[in-house]
């Protein structure tokens, strides 16, 4: 239990802003197998921009609450995966082979394909969980963070990574088995709580909108990069929440 314990701590260190108290629990075995735990952590951020989202709405208008739903969860995760969507498109569409690209991902600085890249992204999310009933957003929002983690696990374990080193290395060296069926055991445990909260066909669509985002940005950036990188699997977290609610709108139109 303290082994899984220092796990969980680590992956929270590492997708979060949270201060953790860690000294004495790392490992480069424990930061290997804390992808287990991303679905898990997507599950709390989404709950956290959740209690946000329904505690501004009894002060706010449902739009005013949905914005500061959306900024906590960018301010819990540091804009985490934001800021790996935002490299994405500046390799992809700055650089004209794969070392260009990146070499340009790396670069900390915002450039065009980046910028408007992360406010198309940003508007896709307001817009579609604005499309949502107010009582759906709370599900939406728990369910969408939590599913999308999982999709980013799953592209560490069906593709290779495309750098010789850098932060996502020492995970994508060692992604085991046991971690993979956690992380898909607690996903798929997340989303099957949702249909209790909304039609199953519902969760059925918002799971072919993840699906069709983890597919699309994997195929903008695997041929060019020859495999992904840490800000390929924020590019691919987006999409995928993005797609979800997308998803969810379809259902209803």
């Amino acid at each position: 239990m303290k082994r899984e314990a220092a796990i969980f701590l680590l992956a929270l260190q590492f997708l979060t802003r949270i201060p953790v108290p860690t000294a004495g629990l790392f490992s480069a075995e424990r930061l290997n197998a804390s992808t287990r735990y991303y679905p898990l952590i997507g599950f709390l951020v989404g709950a956290a921009s959740a209690g946000v989202y329904w505690a501004s709405a009894f002060v706010f208008p449902i739009l005013i609450a949905l914005a500061l739903a959306i900024a906590a969860g960018l301010l819990l995760t540091g804009a985490f995966h934001e800021d790996g969507l935002a490299d994405t498109f500046d390799g992809i569409g700055g650089g004209h082979d794969r070392d260009q690209s990146l070499a340009i991902m790396k670069d900390s600085r915002l450039g065009t394909y980046g910028t408007l890249a992360l406010i198309t992204a940003l508007a896709f999310k307001f817009l579609s969980l604005a499309a949502l009933p107010s009582a759906w957003i709370v599900t939406a929002l728990v369910t969408g963070h939590g599913a999308s983690r999982l999709s980013s696990v799953m592209v560490i374990a069906t593709s290779a990574y495309a750098r010789a080193d850098g932060k996502a290395k020492p995970v994508a060296d060692s992604l085991s088995g046991s971690s993979l069926i956690i992380a898909s055991v607690t996903g798929l445990a997340g989303i099957a709580v949702a249909t209790y909260f909304l039609p199953l066909a519902a969760i059925g669509f918002a799971l072919v909108g993840l699906i069709v985002g983890h597919i699309g940005m994997r195929l903008l950036f695997e041929r060019k990069l020859g495999g992904y990188t840490g800000d390929t699997l924020g590019a691919v977290q987006q999409a995928s929440e993005i797609g979800l609610y997308l998803g969810l709108v379809a259902w209803l139109s």
